[in-house]
């Protein structure tokens, strides 16, 4: 009897060039990284060059946050509707623009804040493609680990902005160091729009040609499902932590006797862990074809991390703290990002990413009150604390999630 396997097999192809598209999205998400992030390790000198606050600094990054909460869905359906391609190009152009804009604003703060917001309403546009690129060029084998690549950019931007920004400060304005990095964002953007496809003339395998709900009855479908409002849950106490240690890191290792570049370093170095922990712990999970136990391995790894970096008294101690919350927490994200996406299918993938972004980026309301807590306590080892008992909590959902059928993967 004739094979009938052989033509199915013969309709799906796994090529070469998925890795160029793939980094060149990651070359863009790793520039709006670095521009969000590359006020934080300066707070202090940045306040007194703008002539601003210390909170008022924290804006630059929290805008990135506040502006995520109302697009995140709008841009999601661009993505479903129009293509990762055409989303992720058009919002690489606007960080590129509002980037050298921001670097020509000088010390004029609310210049560099008007750039800073058009570049906040761009972000939605990488942080949502992540499983619609990884779907799309990838089989299911190979999506998480698309995904911790992701994960792998964005925090090499952050780390980028973290260790790079004081070092140019040193020689050159805060204004001129925003110069270089909407310089990079605009290349970057170059990059894209002229090498980016959607999607590869063959399929990686049947997965990626299955049906999609339309937006509204996706989103109906993903928010009816238990595991999925749960990871939601999961998401936003991931990311306010992560958000939260990355905004005030310098007032958090302040009060110990630690300099703003050794601020840097500590978080260079969480970041640095992150890394490995995002291509790893996927890759892992890819080959077991599990995502629950590394979701619950991540949330408890992290917290004698975060303990460790509220009280950690020596510097050796508070970079060995940085490492184990990094590579730990910063490995839920690729895992859970593309469990959220396999457990809401039919639901499109540009939908779920961005409900699962959103509730990242609610995350604001976190970072936000560290900096009150703190001024009501004198320091933030409270509102650490917190998030030590936030990610016991986190691990104890995690262990109610239901892993997607083995046929969604």
């Amino acid at each position: 009897m004739k094979n009938q396997s052989a033509p199915d097999m013969a309709a799906y192809r796994s090529y070469g060039s998925r890795w160029l598209v793939l980094g060149l999205h990651m070359l863009a998400n790793l520039t709006i990284q670095m521009l969000w992030i590359s006020y934080a390790p300066v707070t202090a000198s940045a306040g007194a060059f703008s002539g601003v606050s210390e909170l008022q600094i924290g804006l630059f990054s929290m805008i990135f946050m506040i502006a995520f909460i109302p697009l995140s869905i709008p841009v999601s359906w661009c993505i479903d509707r129009f293509g990762s391609k055409a989303t992720v190009a058009a919002g690489a152009i606007i960080t590129g623009i509002c980037g050298i804009a921001r670097g020509m604003a000088g010390p004029n703060f609310g210049l560099a804040i008007a750039a800073t917001i058009g570049m906040a309403a761009a972000q939605p546009a990488f942080l949502n493609s992540w499983t619609k690129v990884a779907a799309s060029w990838f089989p299911s084998g190979e999506r998480a680990t698309a995904v911790g690549m992701m994960t792998l950019a964005n925090l090499l931007g952050a780390a980028i902005g973290q260790v790079a920004t004081p070092m140019l400060a040193e020689t050159m304005t805060i204004s001129q160091v925003q110069l270089y990095y909407g310089t990079a964002a605009a290349a970057a953007a170059l990059l894209f729009v002229l090498f980016a496809r959607e999607k590869p003339a063959t399929p990686p395998d049947a997965s990626a040609e299955g049906e999609r709900a339309l937006m509204l009855d996706g989103l109906k479908r993903a928010l009816s499902l238990k595991s999925f409002r749960r990871y939601l849950l999961m998401a936003f106490i991931g990311l306010g932590i992560f958000n939260g240690v990355t905004t005030w890191i310098e007032g958090i290792v302040r009060p110990r006797g630690f300099d703003s570049m050794q601020a840097g370093v500590a978080i260079a170095a969480m970041l640095t862990a992150g890394i490995v922990g995002a291509v790893a712990i996927p890759a892992l999970s890819d080959r077991r074809g599990r995502r629950k136990p590394y979701i619950i391995l991540g949330l408890l790894g992290g917290i004698p991390g975060i303990v460790g970096l509220a009280l950690a008294p020596s510097y050796p101690l508070l970079i060995a703290s940085s490492i184990m919350l990094g590579f730990f927490l910063v490995s839920v994200n690729p895992i859970g990002t593309q469990y959220a996406s396999e457990t809401a299918l039919p639901t499109p993938e540009g939908t779920s990413n961005g409900l699962i972004s959103l509730a990242g980026q609610l995350s604001v309301v976190l970072v936000y009150a560290m900096e009150p807590l703190q001024r009501a306590t004198g320091s933030y080892v409270a509102p650490l604390l917190c998030f030590a008992a936030l990610l016991g909590a986190g691990a104890a959902l995690a262990a109610t999630l239901v892993e997607a059928p083995a046929g969604k993967r």
